[in-house]
């Protein structure tokens, strides 16, 4: 089921991304999308805060963010981009079809900002490649390339 893209200008906000994506708390992990150029790229922005409920476990006296949430972060980000480049994407789920590269540089702690920045690699009817970089405080903390396949 497809709908309409929504009419949404930059920056989008918390609620515009959730115009586009069916996530919601606590697994939305982008806060907005300051940049974008349809169909090759998209920054976006994730507040990295102590509320988050994965610190408690993650680990007690030494939060760190989970490698997989900065991957999922980026995931969520390039199915922005992908929605926003394809009307035809907008309403489908998508679904995680692989991780390549995947290397993680630097530690993600509350009160850090990721800076989510991802480029289109290929676009080929409902699957999508993206190659993606969270930074902190312009220092790479996660690199990636991210597939997915939408319902």
């Amino acid at each position: 089921m497809t709908t309409s893209a929504p009419d949404l200008q930059l920056p989008i906000d918390v609620k515009g991304i959730m115009a586009v994506l069916p996530h919601r708390y606590p697994f939305l992990l982008v806060d907005r999308i300051v940049e974008m150029e349809p169909g090759e790229n998209i920054t976006a922005i994730k507040n990295v805060t102590i509320n988050e409920p994965f610190f408690q476990g993650h680990f007690p006296g030494e939060p760190v963010m989970p490698g997989v949430l900065i991957l999922e972060a980026m995931a969520q980000v390039g199915s922005i981009l992908a929605c926003l480049s394809d009307q035809e994407m907008i309403g489908r789920l998508a679904y995680f079809a692989g991780v390549d590269k995947a290397r993680f540089r630097r530690v993600v702690r509350p009160g850090d900002q990721l800076v989510l920045k991802l480029a289109m690699l290929k676009h080929k009817g409902k699957v999508i490649k993206v190659a993606g970089q969270a930074l902190v405080d312009g220092q790479l903390a996660t690199e990636a390339e991210l597939m997915a396949s939408f319902a």
